[in-house]
């Protein structure tokens, strides 16, 4: 021990707790920035779960049968990165000092791929505990498919530290009640109840029986635990180890603990404690030793390197035997923990390109999105599908698809989930999935929903997760439910999320090819699909291949041989239902001597990503271009410039059948035409 610890008997625990407390401390103050408040108060808590409970290995932070932690209030980043730093993570304390600074490891709030060790981006309250949901549902699944008897190679916990901020979030309430419902076991959440947020005492605006609310979802709660008591925490820890439900732990605990002045207060949340109180800390926790300094006893006393190595080693192991026994499920696991698809896959692919365009259906796109899903699982095991209560509206389930629910026993497997009405719930659990890694996860809603879930579709783009998203009734088109149900905004407003894939077909082959591209790519996709019926479009071969850059050109202006001299030439740019009406317009065009290519752009951001010679080869600059969508016009004034002409519609819908709809805000071939002869009359004055 240091000669402080010898002389005032500070128990290791103790030391431990306060040597996180002071790295958070230091490193606030060096970045005048931060919160420093959560781990001061946590720190006791984090000493009970890394020392004594949680399964992880710091040299290896991506073994598979690791425990998951996740920090869903992510402001108190400094005790995680406090943490892998002590335990003998790659986090350098120089990092530490770096913290909150540009291109450091050490962000504001935890991002998953930034940082060795950190499992999810968390910092939108609430949103890691849902992620955590979807990780305990991977690994409760994963067993149950690949565990064979005397053989447990999926034997792993999600632990999760959460505040009041994300019990007020009302995502917490949806998680929550989905992994009540679901018996996920495995799942351990540390409550830091200690009423206080950035606005002061949450008594005065959150008075709820927590406690009382998790037990109705269904959870094992575990009241009024000391979260100061390392001892108590511990043993709360192995009552949820014995739980046959989620255990909610509710650790009473002083925000600040050990800051003499700011303690129990609002003014240690988000703010750091200065230098005076620093020095002041300093004394009262009896740690002489300047910032970022740790004595080699205390960082000896966390480093968990060997016990990770030797927890790893035990278990491959164990997997070298169950390989022996089972090869091909070995093999497969592999497969899936790494992410990669099946040798087969571009087969599959092409397969599914080929006969979608040879059964030349007329269909709506979400019936074609069923149709793939079908082909997709009989390829994919790991296809793990559900909805938010609109299984039969969204076609997201297939025939055979096997519900996954829970009864006396606990979690029945499948590869189907109902999510209930809980679509940002949903979408932050199908995040989580993908980030445990072993699934391909989608989950569907109708478009204009994904307002509900927007901030996790923002969330899977930062993280690059490999989620899915399916979006059915996509515009007026659903018709009689109203401008409520009617999309008009949402595609291009997911469209401008960094990092998100959007995809609209026009038919079923452009569907296939949209689904083929989301699991292929690593990172989100958005699958925005029609209610109503779309025919079917013939196209070459040449094409079909063209699809998965996001634009191609899908009929060309006629050639020289015309009957009808061509006067004049126009691009008609066309997503989704709106690629028949660009159709539609081509001959009556070329009768009054204007030349039309239709460029079908399923995917505006994929097709940005290509290289200028196609981009100009498809769009050829100095054309007049006109964009048809059934949404907001604005979007497309970056394809068409100031000069292009668009055919949208800036207002809400109404309620009436699709056809009236379509006729009443002129999404007609007409439109379409009048469009044309207007942009090519102003590019022939301006010649």
């Amino acid at each position: 021990m240091s000669a402080v610890a010898e002389s005032i008997a500070i128990p290791d625990t103790r030391l431990m707790a306060d040597a996180l407390r002071m790295l958070a401390i230091d490193a606030v103050e060096a970045a005048k920035s931060g919160h420093p408040g959560m781990p001061l108060g946590m720190a006791d808590i984090a000493v009970a779960l890394w020392e004594r409970h949680l399964k992880h290995n710091p040299r290896n932070p991506a073994w598979p049968d690791r425990d998951r932690f996740v920090l869903s209030n992510g402001h108190g980043s400094m005790l995680l990165y406090g943490l892998l730093h002590l335990t003998g993570y790659d986090l350098p304390v120089d990092e530490l000092k770096r913290f909150r600074q540009l291109h450091s490891r050490t962000p504001g709030h935890p991002e998953a791929g930034v940082t060795h060790g950190v499992e999810t981006t968390t910092g939108p309250l609430g949103q890691g505990l849902a992620n955590a949901v979807g990780m305990a549902l991977a690994e409760a699944l994963l067993a149950r498919e690949f565990n064979r008897p005397g053989h447990a190679i999926v034997d792993h916990r999600t632990y999760v530290f959460a505040g009041d901020g994300c019990l007020m979030e009302g995502i917490s309430h949806e998680a929550a009640s989905l992994a009540g419902t679901l018996k996920l076991d495995k799942l351990t959440v540390l409550y830091d109840d200690n009423g206080i947020s950035i606005d002061g005492h949450v008594a005065q605006w959150f008075n709820d029986d927590t406690p009382a609310r998790f037990a109705a979802y269904g959870w094992h709660v575990v009241r009024d635990v000391d979260g100061h008591d390392v001892d108590a925490v511990d043993r709360a820890l192995q009552d949820a180890r014995a739980a046959a439900r989620p255990t909610l732990i509710c650790c009473r605990t002083v925000i600040g603990k050990g800051a003499p002045a700011k303690a129990g207060t609002h003014d240690v949340h988000g703010a750091p404690l200065g230098a005076e109180e620093i020095a002041n800390t300093r004394r009262a926790l009896g740690w002489p030793h300047p910032p970022f300094a740790i004595p080699a006893d205390v960082r000896a006393l966390w480093d968990a390197s060997e016990r990770g190595t030797t927890a790893e080693a035990d278990w491959r192991r164990r997997f070298e035997a169950y390989r022996e026994h089972y090869p091909h499920e070995a093999a497969e696991f592999e497969r899936r923990t790494q992410g990669a698809l099946p040798a087969h896959w571009r087969d599959t692919v092409r397969a599914m390109l080929r006969d979608a365009d040879s059964a030349a259906q007329t269909v709506a796109t979400r019936k074609a999105s069923q149709q793939t899903i079908a082909v997709l699982a009989r390829a994919l095991p790991e296809l793990l599908g559900g909805s938010a209560d609109l299984t039969g509206s969204n076609l997201t389930s297939w025939p055979a698809a096997v519900d996954i629910h829970a009864d006396s026993t606990g979690l029945q497997g499948g590869n189907y989930l109902h999510y209930g009405v809980r679509e940002f719930g949903m979408s932050a659990a199908i995040n989580g999935i993908a980030l445990h890694r072993g699934h391909l996860a989608f989950g569907g809603t109708f478009l204009t929903f994904s307002d509900y879930s927007r901030n996790a579709l923002r969330m899977a783009a930062l993280m690059k997760t490999r989620s899915i998203f399916v979006f059915t009734h996509d515009s007026i088109g659903l018709g009689e439910d109203g401008p409520t149900h009617q999309s008009v905004e949402h595609a291009a407003s997911l469209r401008l999320i960094p990092g998100l894939d959007v995809w609209r077909p026009c038919d079923t082959v452009e569907t296939a090819r949209a689904w083929a591209s989301a699991i292929e790519r690593d990172g989100p996709t958005c699958l925005l699909l029609s209610r109503q019926n779309l025919p079917f479009v013939t196209r070459g071969s040449d094409q079909i291949d063209a699809m998965e850059r996001g634009a191609y050109v899908l009929r060309d202006w006629p050639d020289a041989s015309a009957a009808t001299p061509m006067r004049s030439r126009v691009v008609l740019i066309a997503t989704g239902s709106e690629v028949a009406l660009a159709l539609d317009a081509l001959a009556p065009l070329a009768d009054a001597g204007i030349a039309a290519r239709v460029v079908s752009m399923p995917s505006t951001s994929v097709f940005d990503r290509q290289p200028e010679t196609w981009r100009d080869a498809v769009l050829p600059p100095g054309v007049p271009r006109v964009a048809i969508e059934a949404g907001v016009r604005a979007f497309w004034r970056q394809y068409v410039g100031l000069e292009g002409g668009v055919v949208g519609i800036d207002t809400f819908g109404e309620s009436a059948p699709a056809a009236a709809l379509f006729e009443h805000f002129r999404l007609t071939t007409q439109a379409v035409m009048d469009e044309a002869r207007r942009v090519t009359a102003c590019a022939s004055r301006v010649i």
